[in-house]
């Protein structure tokens, strides 16, 4: 089973807001994060995905999700080569 790491985005009041989660099933998981049914923090936001990367392991997929959490230049270079 593959796992995948995610990055969203939003806007709000003009400024972009990212998140970042794993999951095994991408399309499942934006639906219950747009229907405020994920992570409280994403509750109320409309969200889309602008980045995703596939593991072979629940493990590497999480490794890879805290190190994404942390690198803040990686996020800030993803999200600004999207427009919201």
């Amino acid at each position: 089973m593959k796992f995948y790491v995610y990055l969203l985005i939003t806007n709000i009041k003009k400024k972009k807001i990212t998140y970042v989660g794993y999951t095994n099933n991408l399309n499942k998981r934006l639906l219950s994060h747009n229907k405020s049914k994920g992570a409280k923090f994403t509750r109320g936001k409309q969200w889309k995905m602008i980045y995703s990367k596939a593991y072979d392991s629940k493990i590497e997929a999480m490794r890879e999700e805290h190190k994404l959490k942390k690198n803040y230049l990686l996020r800030k270079k993803i999200k600004e080569g999207y427009k919201i």
